[in-house]
């Protein structure tokens, strides 16, 4: 990205704070133009001929930018699709993970394409496997909406699923399990009121033993204890 004096080319078009183009324009007399708005010329199209330049400030058209990808990054999120597997004969234990795996996708700006899948003889008991699919949609209804009804193809039931809009979607449950994990208030004063370096506990001095007094160490005799030193 080209600002100012870092721009190369001979003549550019400029377009200015309002959006709106201004013409064709000699290097010099754009950085004029941007200097009497009080912005910087900024080269947004470089291989455009003439190059495109725009009057802004630098530090605002960072911003747009920014604000342009996290956009995109979204839009991305929302064409990402995770699938979830369903059996007829599925525990509820079972089921309440994938819900839950289910619901941590849509509330990522996810899809989430439901699969029911028979085998062997619960191909006779399609009605079982329906049953499955209307309680999925009746838990994750708070987060997500199906784009059709589920249909039966070859042997499983398909479902895809969108995520509502962050302004019409409920919390993800495991955020609100994590606020109830607060330290309680009468633990936090308890540590407030401890020291946090309690002062260590001296041992008492030793009271100093004349040498000739001090009991000979082990049981070898020194040669020089009986040694009168005038």
């Amino acid at each position: 990205m080209r600002v100012n004096g870092k721009i190369r080319a001979r003549d550019v078009r400029v377009i200015g704070p309002d959006h709106k183009q201004l013409g064709v324009f000699p290097l010099n007399e754009a950085l004029n133009l941007a200097r009497q708005h009080g912005v910087d010329l900024v080269e947004i199209s470089p291989n455009a001929v003439p190059p495109v330049c725009r009057l802004i400030e630098i530090g605002k058209f960072r911003y747009e930018l920014a604000k342009k990808e996290k956009e995109s990054r979204k839009h991305q999120h929302a064409s990402t699709v995770k699938e979830v597997q369903l059996s007829p004969r599925i525990d509820p234990h079972d089921l309440g993970i994938k819900l839950q795996h289910a619901i941590n996708f849509l509330c990522e700006d996810m899809k989430v394409k439901v699969a029911l899948k028979f085998r062997g003889r619960e191909n006779a008991h399609t009605e079982i496997g329906f049953e499955v699919i209307k309680k999925f949609i009746a838990d994750i209804t708070p987060f997500g909406h199906p784009d059709f009804q589920p249909k039966l193809v070859g042997k499983a039931i398909n479902l895809m699923i969108s995520p509502h809009p962050r302004n019409k979607r409920a919390k993800n449950p495991r955020l609100e399990l994590g606020e109830l994990h607060e330290p309680d208030i009468e633990d936090d004063e308890a540590d407030e009121a401890a020291p946090e370096n309690p002062p260590a506990q001296t041992a008492p001095a030793k009271a100093k033993v004349p040498v000739n007094e001090q009991p000979q160490s082990g049981g070898l005799n020194n040669p020089f204890a009986g040694l009168e030193i005038k």
